[in-house]
């Protein structure tokens, strides 16, 4: 991994006049996006649950010049969801990005004693990025044009307890990403999954297992918003549907998208395993990992069962 900033890019005027749609943009990394995207000349909408944090945004943004709305809504309701995108449409005009950051945690389970919340954690984590993508994408189409970037986490490929809703719907995010990437790829849509690192936000100081973490492990909300930046430029096309983590040299990895395609690395796969193809032969493998992160982050092999291998 490398520590690098990503420094500015002249080609990032290419964003002027486009129009974002943040979830979660009350705060941290949300937030952060929004004004990093204004400061580009994008405009953007931003949605949350708090009014007053997205007011906040909405005034941030103004205040360097941008152009800003808001929607105070639960982005695991259709209705609102559909809503909101209409909205955004009708303000702003077509929509040419889509960040999925809003998640949550929940309570802490012990597995076998499940909290009440585990579901809403799916629903807001994975069904909720799914509704906004379902929305914009039909117009995405329409234009042929468009990116979406689901904000993941490296807990969607290792276990995280006691947080076991925040994992599964962060995995299921990540094959969300590349499912997406593989449908919209002849309709000149992109879209990427990105770790955002450990930052600094009310949900992880909301939980102990954060606590007493060293401070160089902390990753500033920034450095999300700058890669989003970058993403949303168009520089790092070849790499939709990948993975990659906001420590990557991430214009490193665009120099080696050949090389990433043909290994299909920063992808959760089967190691080795031919099923890309289902009608290739069966393979011996039995692990899936996250090629590339895995052994960057220095994480074990990612021991889930193929579905296809069993």
């Amino acid at each position: 991994m490398s520590n690098m900033t990503i420094t500015p890019d002249p080609t990032l005027a290419s964003l002027a006049g486009q129009v974002a749609l943040i979830t979660g943009g009350g705060r941290g990394i949300g937030r952060m996006t929004a004004l990093a995207l204004s400061r580009a000349g994008v405009k953007v909408a931003v949605a949350a649950r708090s009014r007053d944090e997205l007011d906040e945004t909405v005034r941030l943004v103004e205040a360097q010049g941008g152009q800003a709305i808001a929607f105070a809504l639960d982005v695991a309701e259709q209705g609102a969801v559909e809503q909101m995108v209409g909205e955004t449409i009708r303000q702003l005009g077509p929509i040419d990005l889509l960040i999925n950051n809003a998640a949550m945690t929940g309570a802490a389970d012990q597995g076998w004693e499940l909290a009440d919340d585990w579901w809403r954690v799916i629903e807001v984590n994975l069904r909720g990025p799914y509704l906004c993508a379902q929305a914009v994408l039909p117009g995405m189409v329409a234009r042929q044009r468009g990116r979406i970037i689901n904000v993941s986490s490296n807990a969607g490929v290792r276990p995280t307890p006691p947080y076991s809703a925040y994992s599964v719907s962060k995995a299921a995010l990540i094959r969300l990403t590349d499912s997406l990437a593989e449908i919209t790829r002849d309709q000149g849509i992109c879209v990427f999954g990105i770790s955002p690192g450990m930052v600094k936000t009310a949900m992880t100081k909301a939980m102990p297992i954060m606590d007493n973490k060293p401070e160089a492990d902390w990753v500033p909300p920034e450095r999300a918003a700058e890669l989003c930046v970058f993403l949303a430029s168009g520089q790092a096309d070849r790499l939709s549907g990948r993975y990659v983590h906001v420590l990557d040299d991430i214009r490193d990895l665009v120099r080696r998208a050949e090389e990433i395609e043909a290994s299909d690395t920063y992808a959760l796969k089967c190691a080795s395993c031919k099923h890309q193809n289902l009608s290739a032969d069966y393979a011996d493998s039995r692990r899936f990992f996250l090629a590339g992160t895995a052994s960057r982050l220095n994480m074990p092999q990612f021991a889930l069962i193929c579905v296809i291998c069993g």
